[in-house]
């Protein structure tokens, strides 16, 4: 663990995984299925997932010669707004996860940076820094309520899908109007 490590980890916290019952032999495998509430800011501008949302983590814990090895999926609802046309969007997303943490004292301390690889506690992993990177990285910076979105008018602001096809703003020059009274004329 770093010199300067946080606070110690609490075994009860649901994204606190305890790995005592994983032997510290390469190859011995631990399955850990479970849902959890999703932690607050778990997203960014214009979607995310809510808070205290259910998260489903399939995860496999597998020891290897300098940790443990964690991977899996996560999934969970997504909610935001489209960011052409400001629509709601109730969705959902599945990412995968794959983190090693080190065993405390391990040959990785010298090895690694300290913020390279995950360092466990104890026999606690806190699996929330992997989850929210993984998360936050797969989501949109600019969602769309559909790949097709035509947004909002820039003039008036109606949706898209809400306005006839020949509908326009069309603005005249002032510096042009009098041969537009021209055009009229001869009509």
């Amino acid at each position: 663990m770093p010199k300067n490590s946080p606070t110690s980890l609490d075994p009860r916290s649901p994204l606190v995984l305890d790995t005592r019952e994983l032997p510290r032999r390469p190859g011995a495998l631990r399955t850990v299925e479970r849902v959890v509430p999703a932690p607050s800011d778990l997203g960014v501008e214009l979607i995310s997932v809510p808070e205290g949302a259910d998260l489903d983590l399939d995860l496999r814990m597998e020891s290897v010669s300098e940790g443990v090895l964690v991977s899996g999926t996560v999934s969970g609802p997504i909610r935001g707004e489209c960011g052409r046309c400001l629509r709601e969007i109730n969705d959902s997303v599945a990412v995968t996860i794959q983190e090693l943490y080190a065993y405390e004292n391990s040959t990785t301390d010298a090895t690694t940076e300290e913020d390279e690889v995950g360092r466990m506690q104890g026999d606690l992993i806190d699996l929330e820094p992997a989850l929210r990177d993984a998360v936050v990285l797969a989501l949109p910076t600019n969602p769309l309520c559909r790949q097709d979105c035509p947004g909002l008018c820039p003039d008036c602001g109606v949706h898209g899908d809400d306005l006839p096809a020949d509908h326009s703003h069309q603005q005249i020059d002032p510096r042009w109007a009098g041969l537009s009274q021209l055009t009229r004329t001869e009509e």
